[in-house]
């Protein structure tokens, strides 16, 4: 990995790792550092590590937004030894906590196709779950900064986290907010993620550096742009399943790409039937 850490607001440098895109966020305070997600695998850790260090040596507190294996697999490089906090949701943790060959089959499956290197890397990844969780609200001081972990609601998954930097006007939006390509619904909650980035936007202002979970960071207006196409998917999926129409006819009338549309017309249609 060749990029680095570019500071987007004071103390708060992203780093966009270039294969899949995720951001890796770090938050520098006085003696102490929060990094927020630690990309898939235990190479790719590594050099995250001597970026990292390229801009402080401080103690680390970890923070995933999510339990996909993108924001999570090396969390061990980080935080095993010694052994550092890591922050997750609570529903995410109990995820994270389960058969470490069963999370890497279902990563690997996830990537053989597209990024076969990779998805080989994660056989000598070891998994080291969350050790503080989050139910609604978590206030850290980060060497005398105060970061909150915020969970907004079901969105991209029923856990995600925000991370709020109040003193530099930061969101770290995780997948609830995508800017290298559409959401993505395969975990998700249609019906219900616009209410979740409605209430992320609460804690905004025009000014605000949101950083997604992939891409280049956005302002407020991106977001609220992704607040009406997740709200008109979602009508749409109310509409067609009120209507009897098929999910196929949802995902064409949609504001996204076709397959995902369709994932979320799916997902949407079988919250509706009480099967999700």
């Amino acid at each position: 990995m060749t990029v680095r850490f570019v500071e987007v607001a004071d103390r708060v440098h992203v780093l966009c790792e270039p294969l899949l895109a995720v951001n890796v966020t770090l938050v520098c305070g006085d003696g102490a550092a929060l990094l927020v997600d630690t990309l898939s695998s235990a190479r790719q850790a590594a050099e995250l590590a001597a970026a990292v260090r390229a801009v402080t040596g401080d103690p680390l507190t970890i923070v995933n937004t999510h339990h996909h294996y993108d924001h999570w697999f090396g969390n061990a490089t980080f935080a095993a030894d010694p052994p550092r906090p890591v922050w997750a949701h609570d529903r995410a943790a109990e995820v994270m906590s389960g058969d470490p060959d069963e999370l890497r089959r279902q990563a690997y499956a996830e990537l053989r196709d597209a990024h076969p290197g990779l998805a080989a890397e994660l056989a000598d990844t070891p998994l080291l779950a969350p050790t503080r969780t989050v139910r609604t609200e978590a206030t850290l001081d980060v060497g005398g900064r105060r970061v909150v972990l915020r969970h907004p609601g079901h969105g991209h998954t029923d856990a995600d986290l925000v991370v709020q930097v109040p003193d530099a006007d930061v969101l770290v939006a995780g997948d609830l907010v995508e800017q290298s390509g559409p959401p993505a619904f395969e975990d998700s909650f249609p019906l219900q993620w616009p209410d979740a980035v409605a209430e992320l936007l609460r804690w905004t202002t025009p000014a605000t550096v949101v950083v997604p979970g992939h891409g280049e960071p956005v302002d407020a207006e991106f977001v609220r742009a992704q607040h009406t196409q997740l709200a008109e998917m979602a009508w749409l999926i109310r509409a067609g399943h009120t209507g009897g129409a098929p999910p196929e006819r949802v995902a064409a009338e949609a504001p996204f790409p076709a397959r995902p549309a369709l994932i979320a017309a799916r997902h949407g249609y079988a919250e509706l039937d009480g099967t999700a």
